[in-house]
């Protein structure tokens, strides 16, 4: 429990707290969704690569050199959506992702897994930004 500057208890815990204030922008349902995807990919991708390299599937620099430019272009990818082509670059490494399963066969159903859950992030979070957006304007839901 905080105080005011005139001692009396704030229960609320707004004490200096400007109503004025200019709200924080929501952000976009769609971008977190498609965001926490990419970087939960890229830890997939990773842990494919030990495998691979456990596994011997190939010289160790290509398994590292593949499976890093594959898990760091998913991060910064992540940090594209704020415009539309980082989602088209999203949609390009869902498909480099299933490719990884020539080399470790068990990523075409994990890279499957991701695909049908990064077209669930874009479909039910720009449904969600719709519906938002329309609650904000007033407008009628449906």
């Amino acid at each position: 429990m905080t105080t005011p500057a005139d001692g009396s208890a704030d229960p609320q815990g707004l004490a200096g707290h400007d109503p004025s204030a200019v709200p924080r922008r929501k952000r976009s349902a769609r971008h977190q969704f498609a965001a926490t995807i990419l970087v939960l990919e890229a830890f997939v991708v990773f842990f494919a690569a030990l495998v691979a390299f456990g596994l011997r599937l190939a010289p160790t620099g290509v398994v590292w050199a593949v499976g890093g430019a594959l898990a760091l272009s998913l991060v910064l990818v992540a940090g594209m959506l704020r415009w539309p082509a980082g989602y088209v670059a999203g949609s390009v490494l869902q498909v480099a992702v299933l490719a990884t399963g020539l080399a470790v066969p068990m990523m075409f159903v994990v890279g499957g897994i991701f695909v049908a859950m990064w077209v669930v992030a874009l479909r039910l979070g720009g449904r969600i930004d719709r519906e938002r957006r329309e609650r904000e304007a007033g407008a009628p839901l449906g």
